[in-house]
């Protein structure tokens, strides 16, 4: 289908971009920055500007589908102006949304609205499911109105899906990257008493919601994007401390979160004890109903990444023995796509940052198109850290469809020299990745290696694996395998 989403950058955006780029899809991204859309994006899909009005015409005509996911995050305090602004980016952009698909003349088969589950209240101890009535506090009524608007898209002859997200648990953003440096410090734990109820959804889950209700006539209406099984704050915070194998025994009292967060607070304090009965109806398969299966395959218990210190086999390549390296990183990933579809996704430089993660702030800034050669020369700015950085990578090999490598020539690096391989497996496609690498600074990069670059570049690639399943299938993510055993470098992709 050809589909225009608004709010693809977003957390859930990015996610939901490579899903529907595996089913074929033909994507449209509205964007205010359409430079900063494709470095986040990727390569396969259009980015139109916002303020072209022409090109958006052009898109929404062309539309058979239409996915809206735009929303300001209402994690922060409500002031006047923030409500305002929760507001427009709301239910002002979903009417300007609609109104520019009915001035461009499109008649799209189907809407596909976010919404949220806030739309309940606070519930308490009582389930809830589609059928259950709107509360009447400020995110309900929010969520009232943003329905309300995308429910106009029926006017063009569209069917109408309105997602209600839980609380979306994903790798790179979202919730977790809030809970999990505290959590990891050892200082996270309940809010409050921890008896209201926390209704959640890992990320893969979220975007197969919408990715269905693309294509399903039978979704319409309300449709609750949450796991069947919601918990309590306390039992999540229990959770994730026993994935993580840390304590959880601090409390944050709710006096000092209302303090915090004045009346935002309800976002984090309210019960809401949401069941997904629509999806229960149209038989729907989570890929991760319980949370303990969620928070592990999201914080990567099971490691997929290896490392060890450089033995004696060494790529026999001038690059190596100008810039000897120290440690080799290993990633064995099987893919479940076959090599002439596998093989152009990482052929084309601008997809990096598709599944580099977002906090990296990965751009390119080498003028495109760029056609993968040897000796191809590509500038790009990363941030590691909050520090931003320049690396400069030369395509030092490139065999297509077999393997290419490119190396660092300017960056944090003393050396970094990374080989992707390929090679068909029926219809299935193995990748393995070897980054010889070294910091600079000798005994000194040891120790950065030890203290924090080892974790920072397995999250990494962890992530990138967890994209490459979006992408191209879930087996991969499973059947990911590694070496490893130290890190050593200051961080970076390529």
């Amino acid at each position: 289908m050809r589909v225009v989403i608004s709010g693809a950058t977003g957390f859930v955006g990015r996610a939901l971009v490579l899903r529907l780029l595996r089913d074929g899809h033909k994507l449209t991204a509205l964007a205010r920055s359409p430079a900063a859309a494709i470095s986040r994006l990727g390569a396969d899909l259009r980015v139109v500007d916002l303020a072209d009005d022409a090109a958006v015409q052009e898109a929404m005509r062309e539309a058979e589908a239409i996915i809206n996911l735009a929303g300001e995050s209402v994690a922060q305090r409500w002031t006047a102006k923030r409500k305002r602004e929760l507001r427009t980016s709301r239910v002002d952009s979903t009417r300007r949304l609609v109104d520019a698909a009915q001035k461009a003349g499109a008649r799209p088969r189907v809407f596909v609205c976010a919404s949220a589950i806030g739309i309940y209240g606070d519930t308490g101890d009582r389930t809830v499911d589609e059928t259950s009535a709107p509360a009447h506090d400020f995110l309900a009524e929010l969520c009232r109105d943003w329905e309300a608007e995308a429910r106009s898209a029926e006017n063009l002859g569209a069917r109408v899906a309105l997602v209600r997200f839980g609380v979306v648990l994903g790798d790179g953003g979202g919730a977790l990257a809030t809970l999990l440096p505290m959590f990891k410090s050892g200082v996270g734990g309940k809010l409050g008493d921890g008896r209201q109820w926390f209704s959640w959804v890992h990320l893969q889950d979220a975007c197969e919601v919408v990715a269905q209700a693309l294509v399903d006539d039978r979704y319409r209406g309300p449709i609750n994007a949450t796991s069947p099984n919601p918990v309590t704050n306390a039992e999540f915070t229990r959770t994730l401390g026993r994935v993580l194998g840390r304590p959880t025994v601090i409390t944050t009292p709710k006096f000092a979160i209302r303090l915090a967060l004045g009346e935002a607070a309800t976002a984090v304090l309210s019960s809401q004890r949401v069941l997904p009965s629509r999806l229960a109806e149209l038989g729907f398969t989570f890929a991760y109903p319980e949370l303990d299966g969620a928070l592990r395959d999201l914080t990567h218990a099971a490691p997929t990444v290896m490392v060890r210190p450089i033995g004696r086999e060494l790529p026999n390549h001038p690059y190596i023995t100008a810039r000897p390296p120290t440690h080799v990183l290993s990633q064995r990933t099987v893919i479940d796509a076959p090599l002439d579809e596998v093989f152009p996704f990482f052929a084309k430089a601008e997809n990096l940052g598709a599944i580099t993660p977002p906090n990296m702030a990965f751009t390119i800034t080498t003028a495109g198109p760029l056609t993968m050669e040897k000796n191809l020369v590509i500038d790009y700015r990363i941030r590691i850290g909050g520090l931003p950085l320049r690396w400069r990578t030369v395509i030092e090999e490139w065999l297509p469809g077999e393997v290419f490598t490119d190396a660092q020539h300017r960056g944090p690096y003393r050396s970094w020299f990374h080989e992707h391989r390929f090679r068909a497996d029926g219809n299935r496609t193995i990748m393995e990745d070897q980054v010889w690498y070294a910091l600079p600074f000798g005994p000194l990069g040891r120790i950065v290696n030890a203290i924090q670059v080892r974790g920072m570049l397995r999250r990494i690639f962890e992530y990138r694996a967890g994209r490459i399943a979006l992408r191209f299938g879930k087996n991969q993510a499973k059947q990911t395998r590694a070496t490893a055993t130290t890190l050593s470098a200051s961080a970076g992709v390529s």
